[in-house]
């Protein structure tokens, strides 16, 4: 398994041979200081390029980042529909067990990928970004509801809860576990988010999956 100096060698190394590449980020888990980290963590990466068009489903030019295990298109797919954005995203996972999440967007998207609290510039050779603050959780922590919030989220979750109950009477269970999985079990996440953020002060990241009460 390649190292993560090597991996990331190879990723500034790619972007100074390329004059279309003039910005590299990396957000997610590797630029949270505050992460565990293993062997499992990702690279979450962009390159801001001059014109994204000549990397777009150019699987040819991906293959320098390694022997590939598994690629992901997610702006290629029909199931589930692409978000609607600006950039290109190559998610590729490595027969050597790294994984590199690679989105090209062109230089217009930077201000916009900067909001991210948890971003480390790699490379910037045109000096665009200047001084920028220093990383934080603060764009991931869990916000206070309000109490109209609050209600609205007992309230659903407890009126969904009988349809899950019907589903299984009537042995629907495609019903059941939909209104168990899609409906009840977010409001729930929400509320362990809110009670995590109560005990706390709102001040500690609950992970990835656990805050469903900010869009990050």
């Amino acid at each position: 398994m390649r190292s993560e100096q090597e991996m990331l060698d190879l990723i500034l190394n790619t972007a100074l041979e390329d004059e279309r590449i003039r910005v590299v980020v990396m957000n997610g888990s590797r630029a949270n200081p505050n992460a565990p980290r293993d062997i499992f963590q990702d690279f979450d990466i962009v390159y801001l390029v001059t014109d994204p068009s000549p990397f777009i489903r150019n699987l040819k030019w991906i293959h320098r980042f390694g022997e590939l295990m598994i690629l992901q298109l997610p702006d290629d797919m029909q199931d589930p529909p692409p978000d609607q954005q600006a950039g290109y995203g190559y998610l590729m996972q490595f027969a050597d067990g790294n994984r590199i999440d690679l989105g090209i967007y062109p230089l217009s998207s930077l201000g916009e990928l900067l909001k991210d609290s948890l971003t480390v510039v790699l490379l910037d050779k045109d000096g665009r970004i200047g001084d920028i603050p220093p990383m934080s959780e603060s764009g991931y922590l869990p916000q206070p509801p309000t109490a109209k919030q609050f209600s609205d989220c007992c309230n659903e979750f407890w009126w969904v809860c009988p349809y899950v109950a019907k589903g299984l009477w009537r042995e629907q269970i495609l019903y059941a576990r939909y209104m168990l999985d899609e409906v009840v079990r977010p409001e729930l996440m929400k509320m362990l988010a809110w009670y995590i953020g109560a005990q706390t002060g709102f001040k500690i990241n609950p992970g990835s999956m656990e805050n469903t009460t900010n869009s990050i």
